[in-house]
């Protein structure tokens, strides 16, 4: 995939998160995250997980109020870890979209949702010479 294909497959996934993100909630690990969301134009329902509840109790809650979420942990070991201890005890009771963290691992260098906005910027900026976000 070249620069151009990169950016273009990024504007559709972060465009169809935010369409997907007006009826389904987004998990994200915390508040920096959620900040980060918001500046890519996320206008949704966005649910920290690091909120001092026990993962458990989170889980209860999520699975009390909603019928699918979508997870955007962080695509470092730690949030993988996250995510799946999240699907594991959603299972069953929540539907668990994980793609768009699959997806954006494997379209960009970093780990982190909160390093998206400017690691999509830099990049475009890098390779067209146009800014976004």
């Amino acid at each position: 995939m070249n620069y151009n294909e990169t950016i273009e497959e990024l504007e559709k996934v972060v465009d169809n998160l935010i369409e997907e993100n007006r009826k389904i909630p987004l998990l994200v690990e915390g508040e920096k995250d959620a900040t980060a969301l918001r500046k890519l134009g996320v206008i949704g329902v966005i649910i920290r997980v690091n909120t001092g509840k026990t993962l458990s109790d989170f889980c209860d809650f999520i699975a009390s109020r909603y019928h699918e979420i979508i997870i955007l942990t962080d695509w470092d070991r730690r949030g993988g870890i996250l995510c799946a201890r999240i699907k594991k005890n959603l299972e069953g009771r929540v539907k668990c979209n994980t793609r768009y963290r699959k997806t954006l691992a494997k379209l960009t260098t970093i780990r982190t949702v909160e390093g998206l906005p400017s690691w999509i910027k830099s990049f475009k900026k890098r390779f067209t010479g146009k800014q976004s976000f």
